[in-house]
């Protein structure tokens, strides 16, 4: 995994890079096959969006991220 800076870094790229805002991945992610593994989601994203591995991972993680922070 990387640091907190770094997945920021990322995060803060994804629209200009994607053209789709952090909060459209995240619904992509809820909304998709639901998937339980880290890598399948990755691979799913990849697969479905012609994304690279690391701005999927980078979705992933916040995904999961917030929906740690939301269950507290």
């Amino acid at each position: 995994m990387y640091s907190a800076e770094t997945h920021q870094n990322l995060i803060s790229r994804i629209p200009g890079v994607t053209g789709r805002t952090i909060e459209d991945w995240l619904h992509a992610v809820a909304e998709g096959p639901g998937l339980l593994r880290c890598e399948d989601k990755i691979d799913w994203l990849r697969r479905e969006y012609e994304i690279s591995y690391g701005y999927a991972k980078a979705i992933v993680h916040e995904y999961d991220l917030r929906r740690a922070a939301a269950r507290m």
